[in-house]
């Protein structure tokens, strides 16, 4: 078998309590979800009930991928584990073979300020350029850095 290199956080436990952004991609990004969309969302909206301690924040379905803000709240599964969960059950209903890329994209969301811009990004314009995380929390230190100076004056 082939080895591939993992994208996950090393020693990170991905059953921590939290949020996560996730971007789940359709097989070579094929419109299948066009088709599967109601599917895609049932599936989705039902995971809680297959999982305990987990929400589904926000999200969006469009035709060759998903946004989704995962919540994790004492969750006994992994964020691994829903998501292969989440595509194997769409696979299912779909009958097409691959529907899915093998991976997903997924980032923790470290503060309230970054959680709605990610909203945001995931309401207004889920087709745009990636979202730049890094360029997000900068600009979210450099305000609270600009704050913090101007209370001391």
């Amino acid at each position: 078998m082939k080895w591939r290199k993992s994208i996950r956080l090393r020693n990170y436990n991905y059953r921590t309590d939290g949020y996560y952004f996730v971007t789940i991609c359709t097989a070579c990004r094929k419109p299948f979800l066009e088709q599967y969309r109601t599917e895609a969302e049932q599936v989705l909206m039902n995971l809680p009930l297959r999982f305990p301690g987990l929400r589904i924040d926000f999200y969006i379905i469009m035709p060759d991928h998903a946004h989704v803000i995962i919540i994790l709240e004492n969750s006994d599964a992994s964020l691994s584990q829903i998501i292969r969960t989440y595509k194997a059950l769409v696979t299912k209903t779909s009958g097409y073979k691959p529907f899915w890329e093998r991976n997903f994209y997924e980032h923790i969301i470290r503060n309230e300020k970054a959680l709605c811009e990610i909203r945001k990004y995931i309401q207004e314009n889920p087709d745009k350029e990636m979202l730049n995380f890094e360029n997000i929390y900068r600009r979210l230190n450099a305000t609270a850095t600009n704050k913090l100076r101007n209370n001391e004056s």
